[in-house]
C-alpha cells in the first residue's frame, strides 16, 4: 500500500505519454531502486502505441485512466516541477527514483511533478531492437537534430499546459540543445552543467597539484555533442577538464560500451575502469561519468565510483532546492 501518492499515465489525441504525480513513500518492495534509495517510486506503467495499458504484474495499486486533452488535468502548485523526457524511458524513471530518495532526506516530502516522455527519439535514433554501435548511433543523431529540437520543445509545451512552473531534463545527451529549446519558455529550466558546476564550486576541492587548478575528468559516450557544454560550464567555474586523449577513447572507452551491448559484463567493467584510472593518473579530482551507459556498468560497491559522480544527483538536488524555496514565495504562481 502506499502511504501518500498518486501517479497517472495518459495517453491524450495529440500529446505523447506523460506521467503526473506526487512522490511517496512505499512500505513494500519497489519495481526499481536506485543506490542507498530507502524512498522510491514504487511502480511506473505506460501505454504502448495503442493505447493499451502495460500492467506493471507486482500487484501493485495505481490510479490510472484515459483523458482527452479538452479535459487534461492540470496541477496547481507554484512548485510543480516539469520533468522532460529524454532520449531514455529508464533515464527518465532513474530520475524520479532520485527526486524521490533526495526529497525524503530529513524526512520531507518530494515535490509535486509531472512527467513527459514518448518514444519518438528513442526511435528515429535506432536506439530500440538490436544494440547500434557507438559510431551508428552518432550518425543517427546528427541526421535527427532537427527531429529532436523540435520533440524536446513539444514537450516542454505539454509541461507547461500540464501545470509545470521549473523544467528538469534527465538526459545527457538532449541538453546539448538545451539553448534552442529553452528560448521560447518563460519557465526556470535547470542545465545539469551548471548543477554540476556549482555543487562542485562549492564543495571547495584543492588541486592534486599545488601548482595547477583544480581538474575535473569527462567521460561521455556522446562526446560530439556533450563535451562542449560541460567544457563551457565547468570551465566558467574556474576549473580544468580533462577528457580523454582520441586513441584511447576509441581503444578503451568505445569498445567499453559495445561490449556492455553484448553483455560482456565484465569487459565493459575492465575497459571502464582503465579508462578512470587513466583520468585520475592525470590529476582529476572526481571524474564525470555523463552517460546513461557509463553509470551501468560498474557495480554500485565498486571503489572507483568513490572517484566518479552522476550529475544527475546534482541536477535533481537542484531543482528539489528550487521547488522547496518556491513554495516558500507567499503568492508566487
Amino acid at each position: 500500500m502506499l502511504e501518500r501518492g498518486m501517479l497517472m499515465s495518459i495517453q491524450t489525441l495529440n500529446h505523447p505519454q506523460f506521467l503526473f504525480g506526487v512522490a511517496f513513500r512505499n512500505r513494500t518492495q519497489t519495481q526499481y531502486r536506485t543506490r542507498s534509495s530507502n524512498s522510491s517510486i514504487s511502480s511506473v506503467f505506460l501505454t504502448d502505441e495503442s493505447g493499451n495499458y502495460e500492467e506493471p504484474g507486482n500487484g501493485t495499486s495505481l490510479m490510472r485512466g484515459h483523458i482527452s486533452s479538452a479535459s487534461c488535468i492540470k496541477l496547481s502548485q507554484q512548485n510543480t516541477i516539469g520533468v522532460i523526457g529524454g532520449v531514455s524511458v529508464l533515464s527518465t524513471l532513474v530520475f524520479l527514483e532520485k527526486l524521490a530518495c533526495w526529497s525524503s532526506r530529513n524526512g520531507k516530502e518530494c515535490p509535486p511533478f509531472v512527467v513527459c516522455s514518448d518514444p519518438v527519439l528513442s526511435k528515429a535514433l535506432s536506439l530500440r531492437g538490436s544494440f547500434p554501435s557507438t559510431r551508428t548511433r552518432i550518425d543517427h543523431i546528427e541526421l535527427n537534430q532537427e527531429l529532436m529540437i523540435q520533440n524536446l520543445r513539444h514537450k516542454i509545451n505539454v509541461l507547461q499546459q500540464s501545470g509545470a512552473r521549473g523544467l528538469a531534463l534527465p538526459c545527457h545527451l538532449s541538453h546539448a540543445w538545451h539553448k534552442e529549446i529553452s528560448k521560447d519558455s518563460s519557465l526556470p529550466f535547470l542545465h545539469v552543467g551548471d548543477c554540476v558546476a556549482m555543487e562542485l564550486k562549492n564543495a571547495k576541492m584543492k588541486p592534486i597539484h599545488a601548482t595547477s587548478t583544480v581538474r575535473i575528468g569527462l567521460l561521455t559516450t556522446d562526446s560530439s555533442f556533450v563535451v562542449c557544454y560541460y567544457k563551457e560550464k565547468l570551465q566558467s567555474q574556474g576549473f580544468e577538464v580533462v577528457l580523454l586523449d582520441k586513441a584511447t577513447e576509441e581503444h578503451i572507452l568505445v569498445p567499453a560500451v559495445d561490449a556492455l551491448q553484448r553483455k560482456d559484463i565484465e569487459g565493459a567493467r575492465n575497459l571502464l575502469r582503465i579508462a578512470i584510472h587513466v583520468l585520475l593518473v592525470r590529476g582529476v579530482n572526481v571524474v564525470i561519468l555523463a552517460s546513461d551507459d557509463l553509470l551501468g556498468i560498474l557495480p554500485h560497491n565498486d571503489p572507483l565510483l568513490k572517484k566518479c559522480i552522476d550529475p544527475m544527483d546534482a541536477l535533481a538536488r537542484s531543482i528539489i532546492n528550487w521547488a522547496e524555496t518556491t513554495a516558500k514565495v507567499p503568492g508566487r504562481f
